[in-house]
């Protein structure tokens, strides 16, 4: 009988170089650095022969791998939560959005999309972040990342705080020049300083510009809300050339017609999706460090990513899940469907 569990778990996990299927049944095979283009992908396994609470915690319960070489794809967990304002916690979003990520299937009927059947995915585990200092854990991000996109691996980075974004940014930049870039969320992020620092979870995107790592004329930001410290808290955003769609925009309506404008700006050009989950309604999140009423919904925010695809979306980030927050797992469960649709939605996935 366990001969039997083995080979049928070892076949929908399939075989990765340096993998460990997350099942824990080990397998021999080829390497997937030196796989044909007719070679066996990752599977995750089916719950029709390995049960769902079997196994390592990783997202989708796909093998974890060391190494991003021979990956098209891969989940990449980074627990920091230093940068947080307000409700700390964010630190153990990506183990808690692994775990819920086991009610995820392999393809998406709605979209016909087939990521496993295209994409050779794994989970790369998590950036060793320093959790007593954030300029180093910035630096260390930054390093993980630049290694992951030389090797042509589009990372889907479970976080973590917002910070995560800007030095994950600096890494995409050094690889594609400026991006492009799509970020959902209650709030801004472009903040100058809060209590004199100039890096934090409110301050990223007012860095990346600092620095040059985003092409302005393609940042739209969707889903901007609450109350504020000025009667125009987008002037710094629209000076720079970006989009804002505040959510009182977004209330009551499909954001499909939306997604079809910033299609047409975003272009064929490099595009990095940012997603906080506290773009969407508390109602629907809790589980996040600074909520914000009268939000998105999740099929409004389903919306918004599925309208990317077709796009040359080069990594994406889901950010700010607090599980201390989320006593049920609804806002984690969320957060796994959200980067299994970012998943779907890349470049080379087929779609039936």
């Amino acid at each position: 009988m366990l001969r039997w569990i083995a080979s049928r778990g070892a076949r929908g996990l399939g075989v990765g170089g340096g993998a460990h299927p997350a099942v824990g049944l080990c397998h021999p095979g080829r390497s997937s650095s030196s796989r044909s283009s007719d070679a066996p992908r990752n599977q995750p396994p089916s719950s029709e022969f390995v049960a769902r609470t079997v196994g390592v915690c990783s997202m989708m319960r796909l093998p974890v791998q060391a190494s991003p070489e021979g990956l098209d794809a891969a989940f990449v967990g980074v627990p920091l939560d230093i940068g947080t304002s307000n409700r700390p916690g964010a630190r153990f979003g990506p183990r808690r959005i692994r775990e819920e990520s086991v009610m995820l299937r392999t393809v998406n009927p709605s979209t016909g999309a087939l990521p496993f059947q295209s994409l050779m995915v794994a989970d790369l585990g998590d950036v060793n972040v320093n959790l007593y200092n954030l300029q180093d854990s910035c630096r260390l991000i930054r390093e993980a990342y630049q290694k992951i996109v030389t090797a042509g691996c589009i990372p889907l980075t479970l976080g973590g705080d917002h910070t995560i974004t800007y030095p994950i940014l600096q890494a995409m930049a050094k690889k594609h020049g400026p991006v492009g870039l799509l970020h959902v969320d209650a709030h801004m992020d472009t903040a100058d300083t809060a209590l004199g620092e100039k890096l934090y979870h409110g301050s990223p995107f007012r860095r990346c510009v600092d620095e040059g790592l985003l092409d302005c004329k393609r940042v739209v930001q969707i889903g901007i809300r609450g109350s504020a410290m000025t009667l125009d808290p987008f002037r710094y955003s629209r000076s720079q050339g970006f989009r804002v769609v505040p959510a009182e925009d977004c209330w009551m309506k499909s954001l499909v017609p939306l997604m079809g404008e910033v299609r047409q700006q975003m272009g064929g050009k490099p595009i990095y999706i940012s997603f906080d989950i506290d773009s969407l309604d508390p109602a629907y999140a809790p589980g996040t460090g600074t909520p914000e009423i009268a939000g998105l919904t999740p099929s409004q925010a389903l919306e918004i990513i599925r309208g990317c695809q077709g796009l040359n979306v080069v990594g994406c980030d889901l950010v700010e899940v607090s599980p201390p927050y989320d006593p049920f797992g609804n806002t984690a469960l969320v957060a796994a469907n959200l980067l299994f649709e970012m998943l779907c939605a890349l470049p080379k996935v087929t779609v039936v």
